[in-house]
């Protein structure tokens, strides 16, 4: 199962994240997602569990709990929507008729 862990502080890596979930049972991956620009973290990132159990104790033990001054938001994570594979338009990238940025040939 997989956890989205938000408002993180800035300064926490994967290390961190890892032995703070560790508690709550066998952390098979830990990951502090961080922008690609800047490489500063984005405040937030993901922690996966094999075992269900463990991680509803983990979402139960750390949602609402205090990290370097930030409440944490804890639960599990929805599935990935949008972005380029989406052609719904939404986002505006990469289609003209849509209004949107361009993209593809220029005529």
């Amino acid at each position: 199962m997989k956890l989205y862990i938000g408002n993180l502080p800035y300064n926490v890596g994967d290390d961190e994240l890892r032995a703070m979930f560790g508690e709550y049972g066998a952390v098979a991956s830990a990951k502090v997602v961080f922008d690609n620009t800047s490489g500063r973290s984005r405040g937030f990132g993901f922690v996966e569990f094999d075992d269900a159990t463990q991680a509803k104790a983990a979402i139960a033990g750390t949602n609402g709990r205090d990290m370097n001054g930030r409440s944490l938001t804890v639960n599990e994570a929805r599935p990935q929507s949008g972005g380029y594979g989406d052609r719904g338009g939404s986002r505006g990238f990469g289609n003209r008729d849509r209004g949107g940025f361009g993209g593809g040939r220029r005529y």
